[in-house]
């Protein structure tokens, strides 16, 4: 029997865990949820059905490209039902899903938490840089 080698072993366990992580059910909610956009979009939603223009209006950081991509992912993944009125100019409408209905008050719950705690991260993230000398932008990641 052919010994592994410590690199061998490592990607071993690597690939498995990487196979791991593509089944875990966590993790691929938070990969949808996470994206920029899709936790606006949704808890934008829960207020009723929109058109696209609302929607955009309602977010206006959001590029066109960015929206349509975070609208057609939502809706593959069963949070998002989108309608077609044919009439002239078409009538394009998106509306949550029971699915969405039912994913808004973790998002809701999410976003109350950030607001509440958000002072808390901060000043961790200054008191980080104040003990390294290391600088570090709003997403937490090192400037030098």
């Amino acid at each position: 029997m052919a010994t592994m080698t410590a690199a061998e072993r490592r990607e071993q366990e690597k690939a498995a865990f990487d196979a791991y992580m593509d089944e875990c059910p966590t993790h691929q909610l938070m990969g949808i949820i996470g994206n920029k956009w899709s936790m606006l979009v949704l808890l934008d939603l829960a207020r009723g059905t929109r058109r696209y223009a609302e929607i955009a209006k309602a977010l206006p950081g959001v590029s066109a490209k960015m929206l349509t991509q975070t609208l057609r992912s939502l809706e593959r993944d069963g949070f998002v039902a989108r309608s077609v009125t044919p009439s002239v100019p078409v009538q394009v409408e998106y509306t949550l899903t029971l699915l969405g209905e039912r994913i808004v008050p973790l998002l809701a719950s999410i976003r109350e938490w950030a607001d509440r705690h958000i002072g808390e991260i901060n000043a961790a993230r200054e008191r980080y840089v104040e003990g390294t000398g290391q600088a570090v932008g709003a997403d937490g990641r090192s400037l030098g």
